[in-house]
């Protein structure tokens, strides 16, 4: 079984994921933009039991991020636990995105990725 580790920038909190993610994607919504500071957030989603973390998390709005340095890692939650792809200590290889969401954020200059397209969240409407 695989199991991928990932931490914040200072190294102050760490987490691991065994398995495979259940689904990969790519976020353009706005909330995700200014969390991360970039054009979209790349997410890998494990069941909660297959993830384990160390060190102090704070939680805003559902999201976990390191109290010393403000990394966003991961939201963690009961059934499944989300993660930021760019926190994994190596390259992601395998994890490449199954869909992408909020598309109608996504910048003019970035072409679609040839998966699933959502205009807005995956769980409220069908792939275009």
């Amino acid at each position: 079984m695989v199991t991928r580790t990932g931490g914040c920038l200072c190294g102050a909190l760490r987490y691991e994921v065994s398995g495979e993610p259940l689904r990969v994607g790519l976020c353009h919504c706005s909330d995700c933009r200014k969390e991360s500071g970039s054009s979209f957030v790349t997410f890998a989603v494990w069941p909660s039991p297959a993830f384990k973390s160390t060190g102090e998390v704070k939680i805003f709005a559902g999201r976990g991020f390191c109290p010393v340095c403000g990394s966003r890692l991961f939201n963690p939650g009961k059934d499944e636990t989300e993660i930021r792809v760019g926190s994994l200590d190596n390259v992601p290889a395998g994890l490449e995105p199954q869909y992408e969401i909020w598309v109608v954020r996504r910048e003019n200059w970035l072409p679609p990725l040839l998966v699933p397209q959502y205009s807005q969240d995956r769980n409220t409407e069908e792939s275009d």
